[in-house]
């Protein structure tokens, strides 16, 4: 199974400046990415994709090929990431000229992941290979349940539970289990990437990466949250 890597990241990023390349325990944020990336056990070629020439420029000095600039068209904020996966995928088999089986595209917000996560997801998602399993992203428990403590407003204003099921459920405990989906490690095969239009039009499984990784960065506060993390996991 040949296993090219992803790692997307632009260069205009809004709820934190220039986030992708700012330092974070000593290094640019997209290099942690790059680094357990390139010390997975399964992955052939590490790209990043890129619409910044000095994203491009660290991408490249950290071990990552850099082919091409992004396209403009694939460029902006309102860019489904499906669509950038599977411009990605296609541009590569035909730049190195390999017939790649498995896009496995990892966030750069999230280096609280590890090499080893990567080496298990795709563990869990070559057993299922052979079955009707597109693809398997991570995911982990929900922090809330809409079948208890998620709430939305009725028609009429007030305040009633997400999700209502025939009985009251008083502790979450017996709530149906629900996911958050985290955003850190996608593995998808090249027939759904040829096929498929968004990234939950197949049949997707998760994999649960624990709440301790689950956190990425979007604000300045979640920044604070990982960097917190990272200074205490790393001494």
């Amino acid at each position: 199974m040949k296993i090219i890597c992803s790692i997307c990241a632009r260069g205009g990023s809004e709820g934190v400046k220039n986030k992708n390349i700012k330092h974070l325990h000593g290094k640019p944020l997209i290099v942690w990415s790059i680094e357990q990336a390139l010390g997975s056990k399964f992955i052939d070629k590490v790209i990043v994709s890129t619409d910044s020439p000095q994203i491009a420029s660290i991408a490249k000095k950290a071990g990552a090929i850099v082919p091409e600039l992004r396209p403009i068209d694939l460029s902006g904020n309102a860019v489904e990431k499906f669509k950038v996966m599977k411009y990605i995928f296609e541009t590569s088999c035909v730049f190195f000229q390999e017939d790649f089986e498995i896009l496995l595209d990892l966030d750069c917000t999230n280096p609280l992941r590890e090499s080893i996560d990567i080496d298990n997801l795709v563990e869990s998602f070559l057993k299922e290979y052979n079955k009707n399993v597109d693809l398997m992203f991570t995911v982990c428990e929900a922090r809330k349940n809409p079948y208890f403590n998620l709430l939305e407003k009725s028609i009429e204003g007030k305040l009633i539970v997400s999700k209502k099921l025939e009985s009251n459920i008083i502790r979450r405990q017996d709530a149906p289990s629900v996911f958050e989906h985290v955003a850190s490690i996608y593995a998808i095969k090249k027939e759904y990437l040829k096929t498929a239009n968004s990234l939950l039009e197949g049949f997707a499984v998760g994999f649960d990466i624990g709440q301790e990784k689950s956190f990425d960065i979007d604000s300045e506060f979640d920044w604070e949250i990982i960097e917190y993390l990272m200074r205490k996991k790393n001494g």
